[in-house]
């Protein structure tokens, strides 16, 4: 019973993170190995249970997207299910020690990205004398990237989304907020139908459950309180969930 309150506990963290700023895999993922699921289990497993809760906030977003400059949002959706479907199947069939070591680091560059990245796209602009804009391709094949990553491991993928699209197309990370929980439900979703399939993630199901229920709790409230939060005060929360995550992710190892 403590195994599943705390797995439920997580979730909610989890969900209302993700729905906020992103970084909701790191409070799950420790809270199943926690449990005892092997680590591909337990990422299997979050990604599952994280799915409805990045829905749900997505459903509450859905009136708010702002198109990441002439890229069609469904292609971006298309790619980001692409990617998370390959980046999943990835994750079954390679060891995940060598690329586990390189997350912190991607981590740390997304934050850095996501605290400055407004400055550098205002500063390439001057320098260029005109202002600084990814094209459609460019953003598809980021997002590829990023998608493929999302699924393999999905720890900050949202993070570095906004990291990409602020220093890109110098987007504010509140007005693209919503553009992220979509993209992030896109990329669970396909990473999902290939876990229920080909892992062992429904060998638990009263953890997955549990996580599965805060998830969706936590993600339909914190999108909710996201909605109603400053432009300042949600820049702030996403950039400190950022640098937070990626402080426990060096010393994690």
């Amino acid at each position: 019973m403590s195994e599943i309150l705390l797995v439920l506990f997580a979730g909610v963290a989890a969900g209302a993170l993700n729905s906020v700023g992103g970084g909701g895999t790191f409070v799950a993922l420790p809270a199943l190995v926690a449990s005892g699921l092997s680590p591909v289990t337990a990422n299997a497993s979050s990604t599952i249970a994280l799915v409805p809760g990045a829905v749900a906030s997505g459903w509450v977003y859905r009136r708010e997207l702002t198109p990441l400059g002439a890229t069609p949002t469904p292609a971006l959706t298309m790619i980001s299910v692409l990617g998370g479907g390959l980046g999943a199947g990835l994750l079954l069939a390679l060891p995940a020690a060598s690329f586990d070591a390189a997350v912190p680091w991607l981590l740390a560059f997304a934050t850095v990205l996501l605290a400055f990245g407004r400055h550098l796209s205002k500063a390439l602009s001057s320098s260029r004398g005109r202002p600084l804009s990814m094209g459609s391709r460019t953003v598809l094949i980021g997002q590829f990237v990023l998608a493929l990553y999302g699924g393999y491991f999905g720890g900050a993928v949202g993070i570095m989304m906004l990291a990409l699209w602020s220093v890109g197309l110098g987007l504010d990370a509140a007005v693209s907020n919503p553009m992220r929980v979509v993209q992030v439900a896109a990329i669970y979703l396909s990473a999902t139908a290939l876990f229920l399939v080909a892992s062992d993630a429904l060998s638990t199901p009263l953890l997955l459950t549990a996580m599965l229920i805060g998830a969706v709790t936590g993600g339909f409230t914190g999108a909710h309180l996201a909605r109603r939060l400053p432009a300042r005060v949600l820049r702030s929360i996403i950039l400190t969930t950022a640098v937070t995550m990626t402080v426990l992710y060096f010393l994690r190892g």
